[in-house]
């Protein structure tokens, strides 16, 4: 259920855009991305930072596009989010106890991995990369080509390249997993 609601702002702009344009569906996503905020927080009780902030960055973004009536501002709103996302990642490396690849991708295992910390750092900054290159690449398809290959880069080609990134470390780190000791 959680994972069908994150995906619904996504799937609400994609439907719109396709129906009706850019400013409808950036119109849609803002809404989208506020009502997914308020939902988690009705749900749970507490709001996700990445929800708010999300949410924050459609918002002006959404509400830049609409003003102004320049689709580039909605089209920032990835690279915004990706940039953000290799900062946060880069200084977990520098300032956090752990970095923060070994909190996301260890956070999906229930066994504990053995894995040592200089192979979570280089872990670590594969995503940085990654992140980093997804945020230049959405910066050039908006930048040079029409609208409607900008959106099916966002949704298809940014997602699919989101999971095929992470498929080699699940299963890497699936082999790394140690076996739950036997209670009996």
């Amino acid at each position: 259920m959680n994972t069908l609601l994150e995906w619904l702002p996504l799937a609400i702009f994609f439907a719109v855009f396709k129906a009706f344009g850019i400013y409808p569906a950036t119109a849609a996503l803002m809404v989208a991305c506020v009502v997914l905020l308020l939902a988690h927080r009705w749900r749970t009780g507490k709001v996700k930072p990445m929800h708010a902030f999300t949410a924050a960055t459609a918002l002006v973004l959404g509400a830049a596009t609409l003003a102004f009536h320049d689709e580039r501002f909605i089209e920032w709103k990835p690279t915004v989010l990706l940039g953000i996302a290799a900062i946060a990642f880069l200084a977990s490396a520098r300032f956090a106890r752990e970095p923060l690849a070994r909190r996301l991708l260890q956070s999906a295992f229930t066994e504990e991995l053995s894995v040592e910390p200089h192979v979570w750092r280089r872990i670590n900054g594969l995503w940085v990369a990654w992140f980093a290159l997804l945020a230049a690449a959405n910066l050039y398809v908006a930048g040079h080509y029409p609208d409607a290959v900008w959106v099916n880069f966002k949704v298809f080609g940014l997602s699919i390249a989101m999971f095929l990134f992470l498929i080699p470390q699940v299963l890497w780190l699936a082999s790394r997993a140690k076996p739950a000791a036997d209670a009996g």
